[in-house]
């Protein structure tokens, strides 16, 4: 091996190693486009069951009976969770998602960032939280219901 192949290879070698050893971006490397999560509804401080959940991002729409799981698409936009529970309450929720950190670094270092709006689009990249805990507003009385929606109007 001549001196300028072997200064060649050894100033190479570090980048590839380095490259091999972050990964590249999650679009290339097969990372999973569906993540699962668990839901989980609360009212006055204690955890509802049998409450009916919508899960919906610019991908898709889910739907869970919490406590339970759910596989949803990821993506780099937000997921809006929306229960409900007849006689109980409401609650709706919007959970942000983030970027992995491997990906990322596989995409500042593999690809100068382009890997990077490769995984927004495709949110290979992004995922978001495991436990997804909602909030409940309990539910108005039937009385105190039909008495805010009463309209006023003389009957002539």
């Amino acid at each position: 091996m001549s001196r300028f192949s072997r200064r060649l290879f050894l100033s190479v070698l570090p980048s590839l190693s380095a490259a091999l050893v972050l990964g590249a971006c999650a679009t290339v490397s097969d990372a999973p486009l569906q993540q699962q999560v668990e839901v989980h509804a609360v009212l006055d401080y204690q955890e509802v069951g049998g409450v009916g959940c919508l899960l919906t991002n610019n991908l898709g729409r889910w739907f869970v009976v919490a406590p339970g799981r759910v596989t949803i698409s990821r993506s780099a936009e937000p997921l809006v969770v929306s229960c409900k529970k007849e006689g109980m309450g409401t609650a709706q929720e919007a959970f942000g998602s983030r970027p992995d950190a491997m990906s990322l670094m596989g995409n500042v270092i593999i690809s100068a960032g382009m890997g990077f709006a490769v995984d927004k689009y495709s949110g290979a990249s992004w995922s978001y939280p495991a436990n997804l805990t909602v909030l409940m507003a309990p539910a108005k009385p039937a009385a105190e219901l039909a008495a805010s929606q009463r309209v006023e109007s003389p009957v002539f």
